[in-house]
């Protein structure tokens, strides 16, 4: 079984990922532990926030106080709903988070169930739980969950292996073409990808970018790839390497089988609804392109965005770290396409610029600068290995269609405020 925790300050966010699998009927909650439940057993996100909310107030100087951790037997491991429940009290019973409240939710929308534990980490006195050792003492306890539920046994040093194989390349290190290998001759093995800007739009997260080229040879017109580092700025940073350096896997012919693969088991997916619905709920705020790329990436979901010289978008993937699959935006709908989002940012931008123009009002500038492309990658990159889990925090929604939940997580940080603001004049008193 393999452990994966992560950190956040998004706890609405954590829980509105994990509800949104349960509203799509990808999930569902097995154990509420020291929560305030419902007559009728169902939550809305607001209303499991509400549990947490005097932690949070009572917080004294942790930023990072949400948990949101998962838990991952082998795919082979049968576990039923009632060992999930016993394993998840284990696990944090052992891990000092017995005491607090946390909910346990069942993910079942790929191929390997697993379970997400939403929590805080800051006790009711505001206070931190010690995390040290945390990494060390998770896999000491997972290895006795192993041996006490008879699940299959992970060995550590493979698993730190794997863990290292994906990271972004850094050109100042040197030895870029080796950087570069452990990337292209792996990436292949762990995510879905149908078309050569879907590939270009993944590897651009670890500062790779890949070209098709034309050649001829004795008069017969041949086709080959090359590749390149890039830096932070998209730009090309080294000499091109040809396909063949890095073995038959990054080759064309490698690539084509890949997307007619990947094609066809996608289509026997239902991964792309769950994709939409996420994006969906993100648009529905109208945010900027950096609240949009960042509430995406606090779910999981890397965006990579395409502009020409002008600044026009032409192109937008979405990179779904939870299934492990890469998306066109129009792949999943012309509402997610190029244009979509090039009205709702650049038209957008350009009309409140002109308003404010002729009313000779302050001049408009966005809340936040752009993300650059290619945008850093997501902090869990390390993690990705078969059994492991990419997602650890989330947005998401409750019901899709419903506006409800943009308004119910501003109030809910709104009223955190209020009431932080209230204790802390209470305490100067």
């Amino acid at each position: 079984m393999i452990a994966k925790i992560g950190r956040g300050t998004n706890l609405f966010g954590a829980l509105a990922y994990n509800q949104l699998k349960v509203d799509t009927e990808n999930g569902e909650v097995l154990l509420m532990n020291k929560m305030i439940e419902t007559k009728d057993g169902n939550y809305t996100v607001a209303q499991l926030a509400k549990s947490f909310e005097p932690y949070l107030i009572a917080n004294k100087n942790t930023e990072k106080t949400t948990l949101h951790i998962s838990l991952n037997p082998d795919p082979k491991d049968k576990v039923s709903d009632e060992d999930f429940v016993k394993i998840a009290q284990d696990y944090m019973n052992e891990m000092g988070y017995g005491e607090q409240p946390f909910v346990v939710f069942k993910h079942t929308d790929i191929n390997r169930t697993h379970i997400h534990i939403v929590s805080i980490g800051v006790d009711e006195m505001g206070k931190k739980i010690s995390d040290k050792f945390e990494k060390r003492k998770s896999m000491k306890i997972c290895r006795e969950i192993e041996r006490k539920y008879r699940l299959s046994n992970v060995e550590d040093k493979k698993l730190t292996q794997k863990e290292q194989i994906f990271s972004p390349v850094d050109y100042q290190e040197g030895n870029i073409k080796s950087q570069m290998a452990s990337v292209i001759r792996n990436i292949s093995n762990y995510y879905q990808f149908q078309t050569m800007g879907e590939y270009n739009a993944l590897l651009s997260l670890y500062n790779i970018s890949c070209e098709k080229v034309d050649k001829i040879e004795n008069g017969i017109l041949k086709n080959g790839l090359l590749y390149f580092a890039l830096n932070d700025k998209g730009e090309k940073v080294s000499q091109p390497f040809k396909a063949s350096v890095f073995g038959k896997e990054a080759r064309l012919r490698a690539l084509d089988s890949h997307f007619l693969n990947s094609k066809n088991k996608l289509k026997l997916s239902s991964v792309h609804e769950t994709l939409k619905a996420a994006v969906t709920l993100v648009m529905k705020s109208q945010p900027n392109e950096t609240q949009f790329k960042s509430k995406l990436q606090d779910m999981g979901i890397s965006t990579v965005v395409r502009r020409n010289a002008s600044g026009r978008i032409y192109g937008i993937t979405f990179i779904d770290h939870e299934s492990k699959s890469v998306w066109n935006g129009s792949r999943l709908g012309k509402e997610f396409s190029a244009n979509a989002f090039n009205q709702l940012w650049n038209e957008g931008n350009n009309l409140k610029k002109q308003m404010n123009n002729e009313s000779e009002k302050v001049k408009y500038t966005r809340d936040n600068p752009e993300i650059p492309y290619p945008e850093k990658p997501h902090e869990l990159f390390n993690f990705l290995h078969d059994n492991s889990d990419s997602k650890i925090d989330g947005l998401g929604s409750i019901l899709p269609g419903s506006h409800s939940e943009d308004y119910e997580e501003l109030d809910f940080e709104n009223r955190m405020k209020r009431k932080k603001k209230k204790n802390n004049s209470r305490f100067r008193g």
